[in-house]
């Protein structure tokens, strides 16, 4: 049979295997959900990027030769709402 001290040794070595594994569990977690997070908001970044890039396109060729920006130097408001009425017939 072993001695006492061995095994004191051997539920030492394997608690402290133990509590490594979770505290090394949590920071590999931790480093994860950061990198996640990352993606996300520079998904985010780049969509938004997409949807500013497709509104300048659609801004930039109106259709029925109509301005709907209103800071455009050629906006006339009494096209656009000739066209808002002839839409709505």
């Amino acid at each position: 049979m072993a001695s006492t001290t061995v095994n004191v040794v051997r539920y030492t070595a394997l608690l402290g295997g133990v509590f490594y594994g979770i505290a090394h569990r949590r920071s590999l977690q931790k480093a994860h959900d950061a990198d996640v997070k990352s993606h996300a908001i520079h998904e985010r970044e780049h969509l938004i990027a997409e949807a500013k890039e497709a509104w300048k396109k659609k801004q930039e060729s109106p259709k029925g030769g109509v301005i709907t920006n209103p800071e455009d130097p050629q906006f006339d408001l009494e096209k656009l709402i000739a066209k808002w009425e002839a839409d709505s017939k």
